[in-house]
């Protein structure tokens, strides 16, 4: 804290004041004081601490219980935050660093939030495309972007942050005064911790950095806080669950926030009640278990749409029925029970019988005592289990030549089916991106603990997985972080695995790369056999060892496990990882039917 001088009722620093060891270590500023009146005697005075802006943005971001920021420059708040010791790590591009700051908010919950800063201007027009993201995907990240001074905030056509995003963001507000900043971030942050998830936007204007903030800094941490459904609804609810005769769970990743996974568990073994997900639910019910059907996206294992084709009652918790193309499509006619924590899902693409609004953990504890009273203990599921199993059996069955394929080139099945029974899948965090790699994984690989699955789908950005992976491992730094993708999509952000090596982050790529735009052969033959248009090409390989990480090209199917094994090798080693494997142009996938 600089020592200042007045003079002729004027402030300056004395530039040779050694700065203290942490910028809170002193409670009060001292000042100088040369008056006229003295004539060049000198005194200490003292006056009301204050903080800059920056500081106080940094100390309430450390309070919240943010350790990392993603971020890149210019926005002043990075030198804040590394000065009250909270990492920055910088990308290659703004969208890349909010999907990493959406990975550390998803893989812990919510109790953690993620954060990024960027530019003002062309820095925040990059960004647009991982707020968006976020926003479909319900994941609450703080995104603070720089905005031009105030008094060219809203003149055209300087980008404003704070009104462009707002149709994408939970909330959005720009900090036009200093001594407001507490009240700012408490809206925020009670916007990121409570209700439905959301990007949130904090926009600081660029002339608003030397604005001071009075001490003591008012802020507390904000309240988490959750609510329940009405208890006429629960009782409705639990009757029709315990009479229906072919029910089927659906799970939402609103069990993940909820850290509902035990209930979760509990329900469907006392009422005997087969469980299916969405991409986004994947992992909230372990796919080992008798009862599970597996995850839904644009592919599905075969039991999926074969149980919900035959229920009566669908039981939704955790989720918002979005039509999308890559979510499971609800049958017509089903009799739909929705829990979900926003009533603006309520009827919004499914006719809901009965609705539970609510946290889902509350909802599900509710529903499990009321259903007590009458279902004392569980309910054989023997004959249930057992014709899951026939279905999956007999699915696995036409896929498994594909599975377990010695074609060179490589299937992509065959790959991740071998990914899959080499990892530690106890102890791995991965994550598909785009098009063929998210169908080709979603509906084989059976994830076990809650979270280690990052599925994502209701809308689709090329190389979203590659910061998923890097911001799950910042956040999850003992679990083997792994991203799926495809030569498509290493197209758009495989500049950022530099930012792997760079900031130590030790993950792995696994690329499948058949040097096409595979799913577009169908909808391009004229294009393609005339220009070549659905051609890409690279050596992706060459290029992670050029950025100082481990790189290696697969060819044969016998050496798929080997390198698997010296890839996981590497990354214990904090060398990040990138697999390429070449493979055939695919374009099967496991729809409902196949």
């Amino acid at each position: 804290m600089a020592l200042q001088v007045r003079a002729a009722g004027r402030r300056r620093c004395i530039p040779d004041l050694p700065p203290p060891s942490h910028p809170r270590a002193l409670p009060l500023r001292y000042f100088l004081i040369l008056s006229p009146q003295s004539a060049g005697a000198t005194g200490l005075a003292r006056e009301r601490d204050v903080m800059k802006l920056g500081t106080a943005i940094a100390e309430i971001m450390r309070r919240e219980g943010i350790e990392i920021l993603c971020g890149y420059p210019v926005n002043h708040l990075i030198e804040h935050a590394a000065t009250a010791e909270i990492r920055p790590v910088m990308v290659r591009q703004e969208r890349v660093g909010i999907h990493m700051a959406d990975a550390i908010s998803r893989v812990t919950s919510g109790r953690t939030i993620g954060a990024f800063c960027m530019q003002h201007g062309p820095g925040a027009e990059n960004a647009m495309g991982g707020v968006a993201q976020c926003f479909g995907e319900s994941v609450p990240v703080l995104v603070l972007p720089m905005g031009y001074q105030r008094r060219l905030a809203h003149i055209e056509p300087n980008f404003n942050s704070s009104e462009a995003m707002k149709p994408f963001a939970k909330s959005s507000e720009p900090i036009i005064l200093a001594a407001e900043v507490a009240n700012i971030f408490r809206r925020a942050f009670t916007k990121l911790k409570n209700g439905r998830g959301g990007p949130v936007i904090v926009e600081i204007p660029s002339d608003m950095w030397n604005e001071e903030v009075p001490e003591p800094l008012n802020y507390t941490p904000v309240l988490r806080t959750r609510y329940g459904a009405d208890p006429v609804h629960v009782k409705e609810a639990a009757a029709l669950l315990v009479n229906a005769k072919r029910p089927v769970i659906y799970a939402g990743q609103g069990v993940h926030y909820a850290q509902a996974w035990p209930q979760l568990k509990r329900l469907a073994e006392r009422l005997a009640v087969p469980v299916t997900t969405s991409l986004g639910g994947k992992s909230s019910f372990p796919e080992t278990h008798p009862l599970s059907l597996g995850s839904g996206g644009l592919a599905v294992p075969r039991a999926v749409p074969k149980f919900l084709g035959e229920a009566d009652v669908i039981f939704g918790v955790g989720c918002s029925f979005t039509e999308t193309s890559f979510g499971i499509a609800m049958p017509k006619g089903k009799t739909i029970i929705h829990s979900t924590l926003d009533p603006n899902h309520l009827n919004k693409d499914v006719e809901a019988r009965i609705g539970l609004v609510g946290d889902a953990g509350l909802v599900l504890d509710a529903l499990l005592e009321e259903i007590g009273r009458t279902v004392t203990k569980d309910r054989d599921a023997s004959a249930v289990a057992a014709k899951i199993a026939a279905s999956h059996k007999e699915w696995l069955a036409k896929w498994m030549p594909k599975l377990s394929s010695n074609d060179a080139p490589l299937s992509p099945y065959r790959v991740l089916w071998d990914l899959q029974h080499t990892v530690d899948i106890n102890n791995t965090i991965i994550t598909h991106d785009a098009g063929s790699p998210r169908d080709q994984l979603s509906p084989f690989w059976k994830a076990v603990e809650p979270l280690s699955y990052l599925g994502w789908g209701k809308t689709t950005q090329l190389g979203y997985g590659l910061g998923l992976a890097m911001g799950a491992k910042l956040a999850k730094p003992d679990k083997l972080c792994i991203n799926v993708w495809g030569d498509a999509a290493i197209g758009f952000t495989g500049m950022d695995f530099e930012t792997a090596v760079r900031e130590r982050i030790p993950i792995m790529s696994i690329l499948l790369n058949n040097f096409s735009m595979a799913i577009e052969l169908k909808v391009m033959p004229v294009s393609t056999e005339k220009y070549h248009s659905t051609d890409i090409s690279g050596d992706y390989a060459a290029m992670a060892r050029a950025f100082g990480g481990y790189g290696e090209r697969v060819l044969k199917p016998e050496d798929i496990i080997p390198a698997i094994r010296r890839g996981i090798q590497k990354t214990k080693e904090g060398v990040p990882v990138l697999l390429e494997f070449i493979t055939s142009k695919e374009t099967e996938v496991s729809r409902p039917g196949t």
